[in-house]
């Protein structure tokens, strides 16, 4: 998707996508359209000015990037380094400054998508991780009350909730929270 409020830059920016083989899925000349065409098209990239009116490229990306988590390049005149902060805040991957040539823009986009790809990546990993973690938690808590309750040794009480959950075909996280809900009820 390209995001700009010019209109020769946006036709220039859409004319050398198509030439390096991308499809561009939507077009904004404002902030507010950006976030609306985004939200629409759902791009894995937006090339996106960063001052267009109505809303700016940055406040747009955080709009973006807060309901679809895409690779964002910002494309600009200015080079302030507080402008690429915020910028880099918000959600870039790459950062294009205005007049670029077309042999730049392949490299931002394979940047910006690396990057992105590489940070969905580590978020799923995470996310994992904590689940992983959470299902410990349970399962321990669970171990323990049918250690106290039933007198059970700590692997007699693993095997127990391991083959509930076989039998039950749920997952050991699952009957975990079984038994902790049964034991806060009893």
């Amino acid at each position: 998707m390209v995001a700009e409020d010019e209109e020769l830059t946006r036709l220039m920016v859409r004319t050398q996508l198509e030439q390096l083989g991308y499809e561009v899925v939507g077009e904004a000349e404002t902030g507010e359209d950006a976030v609306r065409v985004a939200l629409q098209t759902q791009p894995d990239v937006i090339i996106m000015d960063i001052r267009m009116p109505l809303m700016d490229g940055i406040e747009a990306a955080r709009q973006i990037v807060s309901q679809h988590p895409c690779a964002i390049v910002f494309l600009t005149a200015y080079a302030e380094e507080e402008l690429v902060n915020q910028a880099t805040a918000a959600g870039a991957y790459a950062y294009l400054l205005k007049p670029f040539r077309k042999q730049e823009l392949a490299p931002a986009i394979n940047v910006a998508l690396t990057r992105f790809r590489e940070m969905q990546t580590k978020d799923k990993e995470v996310r994992e991780l904590q689940e992983a973690l959470e299902t410990r938690k349970l399962i321990e808590r669970a171990k323990g009350i049918l250690m106290d309750r039933l007198g059970l040794s700590e692997s007699e009480a693993f095997r127990r909730i391991h083959f509930m959950a076989r039998n039950q075909n749920k997952t050991m996280k699952e009957i975990a929270q079984s038994i902790i809900t049964a034991s806060e009820i009893l």
